[in-house]
C-alpha cells in the first residue's frame, strides 16, 4: 500500500531547496532507477578510461635544428642562433627559448605556456620560421622542427639479448619484431637501439688508389652515378607497348665489387682493384649490454650479453594497459619462429603493468576507505544508518568518475587520489541528512507523523546550511585549479574532482539519502519513534561532557582567557617548528618508482672503449645491490626516455664521451627498500668508482611531479663569456664545498684535442684545388660517406654503401698526410702538399636562454634535508661572498631573469622555481579562499561580524598539522598545502552548520548561551563523526610518499578543529553577540 504524502496528513510546510528535492523524489520511481543508471554510468566510465601512472601534462614544445657546416660555435650564435631565437620569442604564448649554438649546429628548445592547444602552438611556430626563410644565412639549411610531447615517451621496452647470438643479427631480430609489432593498434613511434646496422663498406686502399691516379671523389661519383635505375618510357611494336628501363642497382657485394670506377693505361679499373668490399656491418657507434641482477633468472653470475632494445610510444588518449597487453601478446606468438630459442626477450619498461598496477591499488584503498566510513558511521549511528550513507558513496563516485572521462582525464594515481581524498568530505552531507533525520524521527513532537512528512522537514532544516557549507569547501578547494606552470595541470584533478564529488554528494543526499532511510529505518523508527530523553534522544558522554566544558567557557572570564592563552602558545610553537628544522619544506618527495637511471659522463673525448670500460664497471657494482632486477647499459647512444628524459633532452646523448645506465628493480611488494633508498645507499660507491675513471655520474629518479633539468640549477649571466665562466666556476666550487650537495655538473664541455688542416691558399690555386674539395676528402675518409642503397629487398632495414678509409689508415696524421686530392686536370696532389696542420683550442657550446646568454651548474640534493630550499639558503651565504670584478657582490635572483646583463648575476632555478612556483600560486589560491568564503558566509547571515567568527578558527589546524608532520617526519609538501587549504573549508563548513543552529535556536526563543551550548552539543556527535570519517577516509593514502602530506594535513588538521575550533567558535560567537543579546533582552524587559 502506498504511503501518504505529507499533504495528506498535515498542512504544507514551507520547504527550501533541499527539502522541495526530498519531497519530490522520497517515493518517486524514478529515484532506484536513479541509483542504478549512475551506478552503470560509473562502470562505463572506469572501462572506457584510459589507465596512466602518470597525468598527462600538455606543454607544448619543440626542437628547431639548422645545420651551418663548418661554422664555429660563435658563428652560429650570431648569424644564426639569435635571429631565429628572436623570431621564435616574438610567437604569442611562447614561455622560454632555450638555445644551444655548437660548431655547425644551432638547436632550439621552444616551450610554450603550459596547458597550450599543442597543434596552433606548432603552426605558429611553424608559420613565423617560414615567413622568414630569406632571412637564412648563405651555407645554413632550412629549420627543421621537431615537435615533442608526453606521449613520444615510450610505455614499453623490450631488450633482446643473447649470449650467443652477436649485435648483427639481434638488430635484424628485433628489427622484424618492430614490423609485426607496429601494426598493433594505437602504437605509435617505435625506435631501435643498439646493435649493428647491416652495411656495404667499402675501404679504400690510398695506395692502390694513388697507383690508379684515383681520388675519393672519382669512387664516390661511380658508385653514385652507375646506381642508378629508372623508367625510360615506352615504344610501340607489334601492337603492343614495350616498357624501357635503364641502368642497374647494385644488389650483392659482387655487383660491387665488379662496378668500373676509372681506367689506367686502356684497361678499366674496378671498385675491387681500389677498395676491400665487405657486405657485413658498420663500424661500432654504441654499445648496448644487457646484465642480470640477483633477482633476474639468469642469475647475478651471469656476464654482460650483447643487446638490443626495441621502444614502442602510444598515441594520444590511448590506453597504455590495452596496448602493452596486445603487443606482448604477439611477441609471445613470434618466441620460436622470428625470435629463435636463444635469444631472450626481457621487457624492461612496461608502464602498462604499472599504470594497471597503481590504478588497482588506488581502487582497491578507496574500496578499503568506503567500507571503513562505512563502518564508523554503523559504529556512531547505527548499522541501518550506515547503510543509508552506504548508498550515497558508490553514487557520488560513479558520477564523478564519468565526469573524468567526459572531461577527458585519464585513470592515473591523482584522478583516484582526488576520489579518495573525496570520501572523507563527500560523506558529511550524507552524514548531517542521516543524523538529522535519525533525531527527528526521535523527537516526541513528531510522534504520530507521517515518516515522509517528518524526512522531508529534516532535510529542510539542515538543507539551506549544507548548501551554504557545500558550496564553502567548492570554494576553498576550486581556487587550486588555476595553479600555474607545471604543476598546474599535475594537481588539477585534485580540484577539479573534489568540487565535482561535493556537489554530487549534495545532490545525492537531498535526493537519494531521504529516498533510503524512509525505507531502511521504517522498522526502526516504528519501534522507537517518540521515546527518549529531552528531544527524543538520551544524551551520551561525549555530549555530556562538552556541556560541561562549555559553560564554564561561556561563564568565567577567566577559564576562557585560558583556553584562548593555550591555543595561541599551541599554535605559535606548532609554527615555530618550521623554522626550527623539525618541518622540512619540499615540493613532493621521490615516489616509490621500479626504476632508475645513471647518466655518466667521461670527459670530452673519450674513446668508445674507455666509456664501455668505466660504464661496465658501475654495471658491476650495481648487480651487487640485492633490490636490482636488470640493467642495461647504452654506451655512446642514449636509453629509452622517460618524461624527465624529455625535458632534459636524454635522447640526444650520442657522443662517444657518454653512456645510461638503466636500472630497473625487483616490484615493489619484493622489496622492503624504497626506490630512493636505494639511490642514497648505491651513490656513494657509483660516485667513488667513477671518480676512478674520471667520470661524473648523475642518478636520475623519476620525478614526483613535473620534471626539471635538475634538482639545483644555478643560471649564471653576465656582461662576457669570461665573466660567465669565471663565476660559473666559482658558483661550481660552492656547490662543492656545501653539504648535502652531489652530482655536481655544468654545462661547459670539456677541452679537446683538436687539429685543423689550415689550406695554403697559393699552393692550392697553383695546384688547382678548392678547400672544398680538400674538406670533402678528409670529411668522407675519416667520418665515411653515404654512396648510395644496396638495393636488397629481404632486408628490413636500410643497408647504406659507405666509402671510408680502414681504421689503420685513419688513425695517424702521418696516414692523412699521404691522400691524394684530384685537381681541375686531373692530377692528384698529396694533401700535405696543400694544408698545414695546426693544434687550436676546443670549440665549445654555446648556450641562451629567452636571448639571454647563460651558463647552466647543476646539482642534487642529498642528505638528511632533501629540500633544496635549505641548499639554497645555505649556498647563498657563500655566494654572497663572493666578488665580481669591479668589487661588488653577485645578485641573487629566485624568481625572474636579470633584466640587465651587464653585470654578473645569478638565478635559481630547477626544483625550486617549480616550489616557488606552487606556494606562490597555493598562497594566492589560500587568499581567494578566504575572500570567497567570507562573501558567501556575509550574503548567508548578513553580517559582517559573524564570518569573522567562523573562519577564526582557519589557523587553528596548524596547531595539529605542522606538529603532525613533525611526528610522521613527513615533508611539508604541495600536497599538504592542499590538505590545508580543504581543512579550512571543512572547518568553515561545520562552524557555518554550527551557528546556522545556533541562530534557529535563538530564533525559536532560547537564550544566547543556551542557544550557544544546546547547539553545540546537538551538532557535536555529528561533526564528529564528520571529522572521524575524514580521518578514515585519509588514512588509506599516509604510507603513500607523494600524498602523505595531504593525509596527514587533513587527519591532523580535523583533530586539531575538532578539538579546538568546536569550543572556539561558540565561544566567539557569544563573546561578539553578548552587547546583542543584552540590548535584546532590555528591550524585552
Amino acid at each position: 500500500m502506498a504511503e501518504k504524502s505529507p499533504s495528506e496528513s498535515h498542512p504544507e510546510i514551507k520547504l527550501g531547496i533541499a527539502g522541495a528535492m526530498a519531497k519530490a523524489l522520497i517515493n518517486s520511481k524514478l529515484t532506484p532507477l536513479i541509483i542504478l543508471a549512475s551506478l552503470l554510468l560509473g562502470f562505463f566510465a572506469v572501462v572506457k578510461t584510459p589507465r596512466e601512472e602518470e597525468p598527462q601534462i600538455i606543454v607544448p614544445m619543440a626542437d628547431v635544428l639548422v645545420e651551418m657546416p663548418g661554422a664555429t660555435a660563435e658563428d652560429i650564435e650570431q648569424r644564426v642562433t639569435a635571429p631565429m631565437e628572436q623570431l621564435i620569442w616574438e610567437i604569442p604564448g611562447v614561455e622560454y627559448v632555450y638555445t644551444t649554438s655548437s660548431p655547425g649546429r644551432s638547436m632550439a628548445v621552444v616551450r610554450f605556456l603550459v596547458g597550450q592547444d599543442q597543434e596552433r602552438a606548432f603552426v605558429r611556430l611553424r608559420d613565423k620560421l617560414s615567413a622568414h626563410l630569406d632571412k637564412i644565412p648563405p651555407g645554413a639549411s632550412q629549420p627543421i622542427i621537431k615537435p615533442k610531447s608526453i606521449d613520444d615517451v615510450p610505455i614499453l621496452s623490450l631488450t633482446f639479448h643473447s649470449s650467443e647470438v652477436g649485435f648483427v643479427e639481434l638488430r635484424s631480430i628485433a628489427a622484424r619484431v618492430r614490423e609485426e609489432v607496429k601494426s598493433v593498434d594505437n602504437v605509435s613511434q617505435t625506435t631501435l637501439i643498439g646493435g649493428r646496422r647491416r652495411e656495404l663498406r667499402v675501404q679504400i686502399n690510398p695506395e692502390k688508389l694513388a697507383s690508379r691516379g684515383l681520388s675519393f671523389d672519382h669512387v664516390m661519383g661511380a658508385l653514385q652515378k652507375s646506381n642508378v635505375q629508372g623508367q625510360s618510357g615506352l615504344y610501340n611494336m607489334d601492337n603492343r607497348e614495350i616498357a624501357v628501363r635503364t641502368g642497374e642497382l647494385i644488389r650483392s657485394r659482387q655487383d660491387a665489387e665488379n662496378l668500373v670506377v676509372g681506367s689506367m693505361n686502356g684497361a678499366s679499373v674496378r671498385l675491387a682493384d681500389v677498395a676491400t668490399v665487405t657486405d657485413g656491418f658498420e663500424e661500432p657507434a654504441d654499445y648496448v649490454f644487457f646484465a642480470a641482477g640477483s633477482h633476474h633468472p639468469e642469475g647475478p653470475g651471469s656476464e654482460l650479453q650483447p643487446a638490443v632494445t626495441l621502444t614502442l610510444a602510444k598515441r594520444q588518449g590511448a590506453n597504455a594497459v590495452d596496448i602493452v597487453h596486445n603487443v606482448l601478446d604477439q611477441v609471445e606468438k613470434m618466441k620460436g619462429t622470428l625470435i629463435p630459442a636463444n635469444v631472450a626477450v626481457t621487457v624492461t619498461r612496461d608502464y602498462g603493468e604499472s599504470s594497471a598496477e597503481k590504478s588497482g591499488e588506488l581502487l582497491y584503498h578507496m574500496g578499503i576507505a568506503v567500507v571503513s566510513v562505512t563502518l564508523l558511521i554503523a559504529l556512531a549511528l547505527g548499522f541501518k544508518e550506515s547503510i543509508v550513507v552506504l548508498v550515497a558513496i558508490p553514487v557520488t563516485l560513479a558520477l564523478t568518475l564519468l565526469m573524468f572521462y567526459l572531461y577527458g582525464y585519464t585513470l592515473n594515481r591523482i584522478t583516484l587520489f582526488a576520489l579518495i581524498f573525496s570520501i572523507g568530505i563527500l560523506v558529511d552531507d550524507a552524514i548531517v541528512v542521516v543524523e538529522n533525520i535519525v533525531r527527528h524521527f526521535r523527537m516526541s513532537e513528531n510522534r504520530g507523523k507521517n515518516m515522509v512528512t517528518v524526512a522531508v522537514e529534516a532535510v529542510s532544516e539542515v538543507g539551506n546550511p549544507t548548501i551554504l557549507a557545500t558550496f564553502t569547501v567548492i570554494a576553498a578547494i576550486l581556487p587550486m585549479a588555476f595553479v600555474g606552470g607545471l604543476m598546474g595541470p599535475y594537481m588539477r584533478p585534485i580540484p577539479v574532482g573534489a568540487s565535482a564529488a561535493m556537489i554530487f554528494s549534495m545532490l545525492v543526499a537531498f535526493m537519494i539519502t531521504p529516498w533510503a532511510a524512509v525505507r531502511l529505518l521504517k522498522k526502526s523508527f516504528g519501534a522507537e519513534g517518540g521515546h527518549g530523553h529531552g528531544e527524543g534522544e538520551k544524551e551520551d558522554f561525549l555530549t555530556k561532557l562538552y556541556r560541561k566544558i562549555m559553560n564554564p567557557l561561556l561563564s568565567k572570564a577567566g577559564v576562557r582567557w585560558g583556553f584562548f592563552a593555550v591555543v595561541g602558545v599551541l599554535l605559535l610553537g606548532s609554527m615555530a617548528l618550521v623554522p626550527l628544522g623539525s618541518v622540512i619544506v619540499k615540493m613532493l618527495p621521490f615516489d616509490n618508482k621500479n626504476e632508475f637511471q645513471v647518466i655518466v659522463d667521461m670527459p670530452t673525448g673519450t674513446s668508445l672503449e674507455d666509456t664501455s670500460a668505466a660504464t661496465k664497471a658501475l654495471v658491476d657494482e650495481l648487480r651487487k645491490v640485492p633490490e636490482v632486477k636488470d640493467t642495461q647499459a647504452y654506451v655512446g647512444t642514449s636509453g629509452p626516455f622517460n618524461f624527465n628524459g624529455l625535458v632534459r633532452h636524454y635522447f640526444m646523448r650520442a657522443a662517444s664521451y657518454q653512456a645510461d645506465i638503466q636500472v630497473n628493480l625487483t616490484a615493489k611488494h619484493h622489496r622492503k627498500a624504497q626506490s630512493h633508498d636505494i639511490v642514497k645507499r648505491i651513490r656513494p660507491r657509483m660516485e667513488e668508482i667513477a671518480k676512478a675513471y674520471g667520470a661524473r655520474v648523475k642518478l636520475a629518479e623519476v620525478p614526483p611531479g613535473p620534471p626539471v633539468l635538475q634538482t639545483l640549477v644555478a643560471e649564471i649571466y653576465g656582461p662576457s663569456h669570461e665573466a660567465r665562466l669565471k663565476l660559473a666556476r666559482q658558483v661550481k666550487d660552492v656547490f662543492a664545498k656545501t653539504e648535502g650537495v652531489s652530482d655536481i655538473d655544468w654545462y661547459v664541455e670539456d677541452d679537446q684535442a683538436t687539429l685543423q688542416y689550415q689550406p695554403d691558399q697559393e699552393k692550392a690555386a697553383l695546384a688547382g684545388v678548392d678547400v672544398e674539395t680538400i674538406a670533402r676528402t678528409l670529411r668522407v675518409a675519416l667520418s665515411g660517406g653515404k654512396a648510395g642503397l644496396l638495393h636488397d629487398s629481404k632486408s628490413r632495414e636500410d643497408v647504406p654503401i659507405t666509402l671510408r678509409l680502414s681504421r689503420e689508415d685513419r688513425s695517424g696524421e702521418d696516414r692523412l698526410a699521404s691522400l691524394g686530392v684530384p685537381s681541375r686536370d686531373g692530377r692528384l696532389i698529396p694533401l700535405i702538399d696543400l694544408v698545414k696542420p695546426v693544434s687550436v683550442t676546443t670549440d665549445k657550446s654555446l648556450y641562451h636562454k629567452n636571448l639571454k646568454p647563460v651558463i647552466y651548474v647543476l646539482g642534487e640534493v642529498v642528505g638528511t634535508k632533501e629540500s633544496p630550499v635549505y641548499a639554497i639558503l645555505a649556498m647563498n651565504k657563500a655566494i654572497r661572498e663572493l666578488k665580481t670584478e669591479d668589487g661588488s657582490q653577485v645578485q641573487i635572483l629566485t624568481t625572474h631573469l636579470p633584466k640587465d646583463t651587464s653585470k654578473p648575476s645569478m638565478k635559481w632555478d630547477g626544483e625550486w622555481h617549480i616550489t616557488y612556483e606552487v606556494f606562490r600560486d597555493l598562497g594566492i589560491a589560500f587568499a581567494a579562499v578566504m575572500v570567497l568564503i567570507y562573501v558567501l558566509v556575509v550574503a548567508w547571515f548578513q553580517d559582517f561580524k559573524t564570518p569573522l567568527v567562523i573562519m577564526a578558527p582557519i589557523p587553528l589546524t596548524l596547531a595539529g598539522i605542522l606538529p603532525g608532520h613533525a611526528l610522521m617526519g613527513a615533508f611539508f609538501t604541495a600536497t599538504s598545502m592542499i590538505g590545508f587549504i580543504a581543512g579550512a573549508g571543512i572547518i568553515v563548513r561545520n562552524s557555518i552548520i554550527l551557528v546556522d543552529f545556533i541562530e534557529l535556536r535563538r530564533s525559536q526563543g532560547s537564550s544566547l548561551k543556551d542557544a550557544v551550548v544546546d547547539a553545540g552539543a546537538i551538532r557535536f556527535r555529528p561533526m564528529l563523526l564528520t571529522a572521524a570519517a575524514v580521518i578514515v577516509g585519509s588514512f588509506v593514502i599516509l604510507f603513500d610518499p607523494i600524498f602523505q602530506g595531504l593525509a596527514v594535513s587533513l587527519m591532523a588538521g580535523e583533530i586539531a578543529s575538532t578539538l579546538l575550533s568546536r569550543l572556539a567558535v561558540p565561544v566567539l560567537y557569544y563573546l561578539a553577540k553578548r552587547k546583542e543579546e543584552a540590548a535584546r533582552v532590555a528591550a524585552a524587559g
